[in-house]
């Protein structure tokens, strides 16, 4: 594996935890993600990430589509355009997602 996909050890999944591997800029395509989301009954997904602008508003998108409920983490994303990271937070994902910080999610 090369080591900028290396998972580091304090997140490391544990032996029995699913490990899906994210190919393209969603999460979704060319992934076995919605095959496992839909074979564990999972119909609201978590979301945080780099980029906001790319991985995290393509992932938005793509589970609006596929009817997933959505909460985005807030202070878990970021984008190297602190602007764009604040008008998708603020504007363009709350049309489609929760959008909560870590704190207010842990607090639900």
């Amino acid at each position: 594996m090369e080591e900028f996909m290396a998972i580091d050890p304090c997140v490391a999944p544990a032996d029995h935890e699913i490990v899906v591997t994210k190919r393209r800029i969603s999460a979704f395509p060319e992934s076995d993600l919605e095959v496992v989301l839909r074979s564990k009954n999972i119909q609201h997904i978590l979301l945080a990430g780099i980029s906001t602008s790319g991985v995290v508003l393509s992932t938005v998108r793509e589970a609006a589509d596929k009817d997933y409920e959505i909460t985005v983490l807030s202070d878990c994303c970021k984008d190297a355009d602190e602007e764009v990271h604040l008008v998708l937070i603020t504007k363009i994902f709350p049309r489609q997602a929760e959008v909560l910080s870590l704190e207010e999610w842990m607090k639900k």
